[in-house]
């Protein structure tokens, strides 16, 4: 492939190495322990390992009228129904053959039960991941191998709106905890075999599925494999939501800015699809992550692509503004009001300055204390129940805010800027984004206190670097501002008609670049209302 030789800077997979790092002392104990065919001792090892637990369910019948088996699981991973009628049920009623099979195992698959996914399994670590995995195990007296049949049930939430991805025109459904569910969104609005999806584990002890999806046609084959490198790599005994595995697999851990696109609309996912990029989906995590990752899109929306053209420019050019605002405007005030009163235009002088003169504070330590005062109503706001929460902010807004300010603790334009500041932070389609700016916005605050206009110039030129120097998956952050791209600015604070959008994004180096056909436009200025001219037509 042509021009991937910077593509990629990093892969943290351990090639030709050994893990060591520890898995269930259970399953290493009994890793090279091989079943026996005698019934009576398998199961008695089983009820060894799992007498403490309440869950854990032994069964015995009778195969053939004259065979004893037995079959093990835990009862609040499985679905019992099934266990009764598709698998004891039809096990017991069945009559015995006149010669009975040289295989029994391969006769129950092929004739008796009901089942996709059953096989054979002899080993006892095997047996007992199988089980605390929610699968059920069959034994037969005489026979050294069992069967292990996939009787998982898992409870799951309907299918609704994300809260933080709240959209006024677009696809309302979102992902929940249930993979197999994920999957389905996403092959309903991706139904073509060039669909991928690789499945894969990570957690030492927690074995969460993991799954990498992309269109074999367009991914770059590199990245899909780097992805696939990076997640092999890692070593911590849970994941619990994606959360846990992008800390891992971003280019950069150190840097507070996100790396990855975390998103929890199926309908975001295929767009970046489509567009030659990676999506990775978690078991028991509704987020999916998506790289490589460019600044731009953590403050576009798939809104953007539903509206006008022109009303979606409009619409970024103030998520840019919100975004300058909420990171700036704080620091700025303080510099103004600190260090450069002569920049305030003289007939605003008196009304900034009377409002201040009863402040026993000085003005860095009275914007930091609002600054926290409402980063703590926010967290509470969240962290309170939903009937109460909407109702906190409010409050602590308005009565908090005027009381503070009746007290002379902090001026009014203070209370202004801070809420105005506030506003515009929630702009920020992208929540990760978001609280990166919120972090940052404290450090320009501290240094526009301290060294005025020189400190907020030197504050910006340090994140601004820090942006330069960032890469997701090998592609420059700051794409396509930094290196320049004429062609990629088409979709970036402007987004040009679709017409205009022929190609895939090139940064991440899709193998089929064109995604739109020759289209001819054709325009008819004829009045519908007009008899000639329909006798025209």
């Amino acid at each position: 492939m042509i021009g991937l030789s910077p593509f990629f800077k990093k892969s943290n997979h351990k090639t030709d190495q050994t893990s060591i790092y520890p898995v269930s002392k259970i399953v290493n104990e009994y890793k090279d322990k091989q079943m026996t065919g005698i019934l009576d001792d398998n199961v008695r090892l089983l009820k060894e390992i799992f007498h403490k637990d309440m869950d854990y369910s032994l069964r015995t019948f009778e195969l053939f009228q004259h065979r004893h088996a037995a079959i093990v699981y835990l009862n609040s991973l499985v679905d019992q129904e099934v266990i009764n009628h598709d698998v004891i049920k039809p096990l017991q009623h069945y009559e015995a053959p006149e010669k009975e099979p040289l295989d029994i195992l391969k006769f129950l698959i092929d004739n008796i039960l009901y089942f996709n996914d059953v096989k054979k399994v002899k080993d006892f670590s095997t047996i007992i991941s199988s089980i605390v995995q929610g699968k059920a195990v069959v034994f037969i007296d005489g026979i050294a191998e069992a069967l292990e049949l996939y009787v998982v049930t898992k409870e799951k939430r309907s299918i609704e709106e994300p809260e933080t991805e709240r959209v006024v025109r677009g696809p309302r459904d979102g992902f929940i905890e249930h993979l197999s569910t994920n999957i389905a969104l996403l092959r309903y609005r991706l139904p073509i075999p060039e669909f991928r999806v690789e499945e894969s584990e990570v957690g030492a002890r927690t074995k969460t599925k993991v799954v990498v999806c992309y269109i074999e046609d367009i991914a770059n084959p590199t990245l899909v494999e780097e992805m696939k490198k990076r997640i092999d790599a890692i070593e911590i005994d849970g994941v619990l939501d994606s959360g846990y595995a992008e800390q891992f697999l971003e280019d950069n851990p150190l840097s507070p800015f996100p790396q990855l696109i975390n998103t929890e609309r199926p309908a975001k996912v295929v767009g970046n699809l489509l567009e030659g990029r990676v999506a990775v989906l978690f078991e028991g995590s509704p987020s999916a992550l998506i790289a490589p990752a460019t600044f731009n899109q953590f403050y576009h929306t798939t809104e953007d692509y539903n509206e006008h053209w022109v009303i979606s420019s409009f619409v970024r050019v103030f998520r840019i503004l919100a975004l300058l605002f909420s990171l700036t405007f704080s620091s700025l005030y303080v510099t103004v009001i600190s260090f450069h009163p002569e920049l305030i235009p003289a007939k605003y002088v008196v009304a900034a300055s009377s409002g201040r003169h009863s402040i026993p504070f000085p003005v860095i330590l009275e914007v930091l204390l609002l600054e926290l005062a409402m980063e703590v109503l926010r967290e509470a706001s969240i962290r309170m129940p939903q009937q109460v929460g909407g109702a906190l902010s409010i409050v602590g807004v308005l009565v908090v805010g005027q009381a503070a300010v009746q007290a002379g603790f902090v001026s009014p334009i203070t209370v202004v800027i801070i809420g105005m500041s506030t506003i515009g932070s929630f702009a920020i389609p992208s929540y990760n984004a978001a609280n990166t700016f919120r972090m940052l916005r404290f450090l320009l605050i501290i240094l526009a206190g301290t060294l005025g206009l020189l400190g907020l110039a030197l504050g910006l030129m340090v994140v601004v670097n820090h942006m330069l120097s960032l890469r997701s998956f090998g592609v420059p952050y700051m794409d396509p501002y930094a290196p320049l791209n004429m062609k990629a600015m088409k979709d970036s604070i402007i987004r040009f008609p679709f017409y205009k959008l022929k190609k895939r994004p090139s940064n991440i180096h899709p193998q089929d670049q064109t995604r739109l056909g020759e289209m001819e436009k054709h325009y008819t200025n004829y009045n519908f209302l007009d008899k000639e001219e329909r006798e025209k037509i």
